[in-house]
C-alpha cells in the first residue's frame, strides 16, 4: 500500500465559475464541513493511481476536499495478479456480463482477504477512532469489516453496476454482500445500481464531478490542440507542431514530449483530418472492436478519421485484460480493407506521466468533430463528462450514467441498443454533414456540466453523507 500526495486545490478558481448564489451556498458547506471533520481524517482507499474514471475522479474531488481545508488521504492498494484477476471478474459480473468465467466462491474470499492483510496492517497503524474511511469499488469490499473494528466510520463507494440486473449481477452481490454489508454507508453513481437487499437508510446517490482546471478539462485553443499533437506524433503535418506546457497535478509545469509509436497501426493522422474519437480503458465493455466496425460500415466521408485512444497497457495495474482486448482491436484491423485502415487508429497514451496523458487527452478531445462513448454498459462515464465540458458533440450508448448527463437531442445523441452499429453510423453521419447541429449540441453539453457536474456538487453531496454519518 502506499500513499498518494495530493496538493490542495485552489478552490477560489472553482467557486469563479460559480454565481453568487452557488458561491455562497458551497462556502456556506465548506465551512460546516471543516467543523463536523476538525480533528478527522478522511481515508480513501482505491486499487489504482491513475488509468481509470475512478482515480480521475478521486484527484479532483480530494484536492478540492484539501483545498476547503479537509484532511483527507489517498491511499492505493497493493494487490497481487491472482487478486485483481478475481477483481476484475467481480467487475465484469456487476456489469452482468461473464468476463473470464471464473469462480466467486470461498477460495476467491480466501485469496481476497489473504492479498488484502498487509494493506490492512498498515492501515490499521493509521486509521483512528473517529475518522471516516471512503473504500473504492470491489477491489476495497474485505477491507470494510476489519476496518469497523479500529472503530472508523466505514463506507463503502461502488462506481459500477448494472440498470437491470441478471443472473450474473446477482452472483457479484452474493459475493459481496457478506463483505460489505456491515459498512456504515453505501454510495452510488445511480439508484438502479444498488441491490436489493442493501438497506435503503444506508444509501447515498452521489454522481462524480470533473476539474474544469485541470491538463485534462484546461482551456486549449485549436491552434495548441493542433500543435501539442503534431508535436507528440500523432498529428501528420501540422503546421505549427511545438511542446506546450501545461500544469501538473502538484502545481509544477510539465512539457509535451515528443513519442513515437503511440499509433499501433503505423498509420498518418492527417492534419486537416476530421476526427471521430473515442477514449476508455481497453476494456470489452467499452466495445472499441464495435466502434470501429460500425465506422468502418457507415461509408463516411474519406477525410474522417476514427482514433480508438486507450492507455498504454501494462501502465494499469489493476486491469489483467487490457493487452488481450487491445490484441483484439489490433486483430480487427488486420481484416479491414485498405482503404479502411488507412482511417482507422489504434492509439496507446504512455502512461509514465500521467498528467502528459491527461493533456493529450485534452488535445484530443478538443481536436475531435465528434466524440463517441459506445460502451456496453458504463458506471458514469466520465469520459462523457469531460467531453461534454469541451463543448464537443458526442454520441453515446443509453446506458448507466451516461442517461443521466445526456438528452437525446438536446445535449448530445444517444444510441437506445449500444449495439446497433448502423445506428452508430447514421448518428456520425449526421453530426458531421451538419455542423451547426454539432455546435448547438455541444454547447448544451457544456452548460449541463457547468451546472451539474463541477467539484462543488459533488463536495457538498459528501458534505451531506458526512452529517448524516457523524451525527
Amino acid at each position: 500500500m502506499h500513499e498518494i500526495q495530493i496538493a490542495p486545490a485552489d478552490v477560489d478558481r472553482l467557486t469563479g465559475l460559480l454565481s453568487r448564489e452557488r458561491k455562497d451556498q458551497f462556502d456556506a458547506v465548506a465551512a460546516g464541513a471543516r467543523e463536523l471533520l476538525g480533528g478527522r481524517v478522511v481515508w480513501n482507499v482505491n486499487a489504482t493511481a491513475h488509468g481509470g474514471g475512478v482515480a480521475e475522479m478521486l484527484q479532483t474531488l480530494l484536492a478540492n476536499a484539501r483545498g476547503v481545508g479537509i484532511d483527507t488521504r489517498w491511499l492505493v492498494l497493493s494487490g497481487s495478479p491472482e487478486f485483481f484477476a478475481i477483481t476484475k471478474r467481480l467487475h465484469n459480473v456487476l456489469h452482468g456480463e461473464p468476463g473470464d468465467g471464473g469462480e466467486l466462491g470461498a477460495a476467491e474470499h480466501a485469496v481476497v482477504a489473504e492479498a488484502l492483510r498487509p494493506d490492512l496492517a498498515d492501515m490499521a497503524t493509521l486509521v483512528k477512532p473517529d475518522d471516516v474511511v471512503l473504500l473504492h469499488d470491489p477491489q476495497t469490499a474485505a477491507m470494510v469489516t476489519p476496518l469497523r473494528e479500529t472503530g472508523a466510520k466505514v463506507v463503502w463507494r461502488c462506481h459500477i453496476g448494472r440498470d437491470t440486473p441478471n443472473a450474473l449481477t446477482d452472483l457479484g452481490w452474493a459475493f459481496l454482500r457478506p463483505l460489505i454489508e456491515a459498512a456504515d454507508a453505501f454510495v452510488f453513481s445511480r439508484r438502479n445500481y444498488v441491490p436489493r437487499w442493501m438497506a435503503s437508510e444506508k444509501v447515498h446517490i452521489i454522481t462524480p464531478s470533473i476539474d474544469p482546471f485541470s491538463a485534462k478539462n484546461a482551456p486549449l485553443s485549436d491552434a495548441d490542440a493542433e500543435a501539442t499533437l503534431g508535436y507528440a506524433g500523432l498529428l501528420g503535418g501540422a503546421r505549427d507542431p511545438r511542446a506546450l506546457t501545461f500544469t501538473k497535478r502538484n502545481g509544477t509545469v510539465g512539457t509535451t514530449r515528443p513519442h513515437r509509436g503511440l499509433d499501433l497501426t503505423g498509420g498518418t493522422i492527417p492534419c486537416e483530418a476530421r476526427l471521430v474519437v473515442q477514449i476508455s480503458r481497453w476494456d470489452r465493455l467499452k466495445d472499441m472492436t464495435g466502434v470501429m466496425q460500425g465506422f468502418a460500415d457507415a461509408g463516411l466521408p474519406g477525410d474522417v478519421h476514427l482514433l480508438l485512444v486507450g492507455p498504454e497497457v501494462s501502465g494499469v495495474s489493476d486491469d489483467p485484460e487490457g493487452a488481450g482486448v487491445l490484441a483484439e482491436c489490433r486483430s480487427r484491423w488486420d481484416g479491414l480493407a485498405r482503404e479502411e485502415q488507412s482511417r482507422v487508429h489504434l492509439v496507446c497514451l504512455s502512461m509514465d506521466d500521467v498528467d502528459e496523458n491527461a493533456h493529450l487527452v485534452n488535445a484530443l478531445q478538443r481536436r475531435a468533430s465528434v466524440v463517441v462513448q459506445k460502451s456496453l454498459v458504463e458506471g458514469f462515464g466520465l469520459t462523457v463528462t469531460e467531453a461534454m465540458w469541451k463543448a464537443r458533440p458526442v454520441v453515446a450508448s443509453a446506458i448507466g450514467g451516461i442517461q443521466d448527463q445526456i438528452v437525446d437531442g438536446e445535449n448530445g445523441l444517444l444510441l437506445e441498443d449500444p449495439h446497433d452499429l448502423d445506428a452508430l453510423g447514421r448518428a456520425l453521419a449526421r453530426l458531421l454533414e451538419q455542423p451547426d447541429l454539432a455546435a448547438g449540441l455541444g454547447n448544451a453539453a457544456r452548460a449541463t456540466v457547468h451546472e451539474r457536474f463541477l467539484g462543488d456538487r459533488h463536495l457538498e453531496a459528501y458534505a451531506d453523507l458526512f452529517g448524516t454519518l457523524l451525527v
